[in-house]
């Protein structure tokens, strides 16, 4: 019987191959030269590459036994994962492979801008001897600000303890009692921006990070401030950040990536005081040994019909056909109950109802958690990587499983207890022939809403005209509602309205609705890759 075939597209390291074994036909080919890319694919069960070769839809269509794609590090914006779905095609990647290349790499950021490290070593090779031009600062004493205390942010902190400086942070996710094991006095976005001398950017960039760094932050800094981001290119908002070098508002920015990359014509590439590198913060050879054998072992668990935990799309082999359109659901909502948390995390616990549970549906459990923690790190989530994200943040997770669902033929549910004692609940099903995903509750609240990529959640006290006036407020902002559903408990009591929209809603706008209205609660909920 031949063996599978096994495609290196791009230069890996010789761990990766020995990872992969002998049980394959392991094949090279330049997945930059694009005609012999799509020739070797024709016989290929997987491909590995990197972040050079393109899988697009035309490279499915030319790889008719094609299995898996395996991306040797964390990108994957060379890969289209939504036709590689739709093949039936899995995607892997190696999620945790940089996280210590990622924190070192901002700690290097740091230490260049506090002395000058880069400039002061073109000013020797241009034949320049300025040691009174290049006078730096001691981190020493200094307050720090680490904005997203995820594993790479965690990293960080315990490299800089050693500095003797004041760690302070901001992450909305992350418990008071966590942060401070790793030495960080949890505060505000504002008050991180005003009291620290440095700032280290890790959070991943969301539609609600995007930009959240911006003039009205800039303006709250010390003019000794230099700030690093090592994480996700804008959530820094680079027009704003040119404007405070140039003014001096503050002192220095550090950056590895960008919104555009590279950032051809970009006023950054001439702004004063910034020190610029080129997306390295996977760039080391222990990075890339990880990342090499990572995913060759996920090539063979794919193959070899078994889980794969880090799969981005699909979860692979061993899972029951009748629980695996579960996995989709349950990772949405996941976002859907993280989108309605307003604090941080103490415990989720996860219940499966109804005849599913005959089978193995302990993937639903990961499923959620990856649901939940994409939307709220920085590091790729995946199955394998999300209970370890739980854990390090202190949330305790659990999971149930009973046979009686009275209202539907299966539920998911996902309840957890916020820091502040509230807790939050959601709850969903698959309805008909094409599985179409639906909420059917919220807080108690029952419901029966299609999930879609927008929606609107808001509780406030049940009265007459309410609608009235917040569809008059949506319209006014040209946001048009696809769907509404309201829920109540009594007359006159509180209620709860989801909206469907077809598009994203501001905060400001969310907020002149939640004053029109007296609402106690208006969260806008994004759910990516629907």
């Amino acid at each position: 019987m031949a063996q599978p075939v096994v495609l290196i597209a791009e230069v890996l390291s010789p761990a990766t191959r020995e990872a992969l074994g002998p049980d394959f036909d392991i094949r090279d080919v330049d997945g930059t030269d694009r005609q012999a890319l799509l020739a070797a694919l024709q016989d290929a069960h997987a491909v590995l590459i990197r972040s050079a070769t393109q899988i697009d839809q035309e490279a499915l269509d030319n790889a008719p036994q094609l299995k898996v794609i395996a991306r040797a590090g964390v990108g994957l914006d060379n890969v289209d994962i939504a036709a590689a779905t739709t093949a039936g095609v899995m995607v892997v990647n190696a999620p945790t492979s940089n996280i210590i290349s990622a924190a070192e790499l901002a700690i290097g950021h740091i230490l260049s801008l506090a002395r000058h490290i880069p400039q002061a070593h073109q000013s020797m090779r241009d034949g320049q001897w300025k040691r009174s031009s290049f006078s730096g600062v001691e981190l020493f004493e200094k307050t720090i600000g680490i904005i997203g205390l995820g594993r790479i942010g965690a990293l960080v902190c315990e490299r800089l303890q050693g500095f003797g400086a004041t760690l302070i942070g901001y992450d909305p996710y992350v418990q008071p009692a966590r942060a401070a094991q790793m030495g960080v006095d949890l505060t505000t976005l504002e008050d991180v921006m005003a009291r620290s001398d440095f700032i280290t950017v890790h959070i991943p960039r969301t539609p609600e990070t995007t930009g959240m760094i911006s003039d009205e932050q800039f303006a709250l800094a010390k003019p000794e401030l230099r700030i690093v981001n090592a994480s996700r290119g804008g959530i820094i908002d680079e027009d704003a950040l040119v404007r405070a070098l140039e003014s001096g508002a503050i002192a220095g920015a550090g950056l590895d990536v960008f919104v555009n990359e590279p950032p051809v014509d970009s006023p950054l590439l001439s702004a004063p005081n910034v020190i610029l590198t080129p997306h390295l913060g996977a760039s080391t050879d222990e990075a890339q040994e990880k990342a090499g054998v990572s995913v060759a072992r996920s090539v063979r668990l794919a193959l070899g019909g078994e889980l794969v935990p880090d799969a981005v799309n699909v979860a692979g082999g061993v899972i029951d056909q009748s629980v695996k359109p579960g996995i989709s659901l349950m990772e949405n909502l996941g976002q859907v109950f993280i989108g309605l948390c307003e604090s941080s995390l103490v415990s989720i616990d996860v219940t499966v109802r109804g005849e599913i549970v005959e089978h193995d549906v302990s993937v639903l459990k990961l499923a959620a958690l990856k649901g939940i923690f994409q939307r709220i790190v920085s590091e790729k989530v995946s199955y394998v990587n999300a209970p370890l994200l739980a854990e390090s943040r202190g949330v305790a997770v659990s999971m149930h499983t009973d046979p009686d669902s009275p209202a539907y033929r299966n539920l998911l549910e996902i309840r957890g207890v916020l820091g502040d004692g509230s807790s939050v609940s959601v709850c969903g099903t698959l309805m008909g022939r094409h599985n179409t995903q639906k909420l059917t509750e919220i807080n108690g609240y029952e419901i029966e809403v299609p999930l879609a990529e927008h929606h609107i959640v808001m509780m406030y006290a049940d009265r007459p005209g309410i609608v009235a006036v917040y569809g008059r407020e949506f319209g006014e902002h040209h946001i048009n509602i696809a769907g509404m559903q309201i829920a109540r408990e009594s007359a006159g009591g509180e209620a709860l309205s989801v909206l469907t929209v077809d598009s994203r809603v501001d905060d400001e706008i969310l907020e002149r609705v939640a004053k029109a209205i007296d609402a106690r609660v208006m969260r806008a909920i994004e759910i990516l890759e629907l």
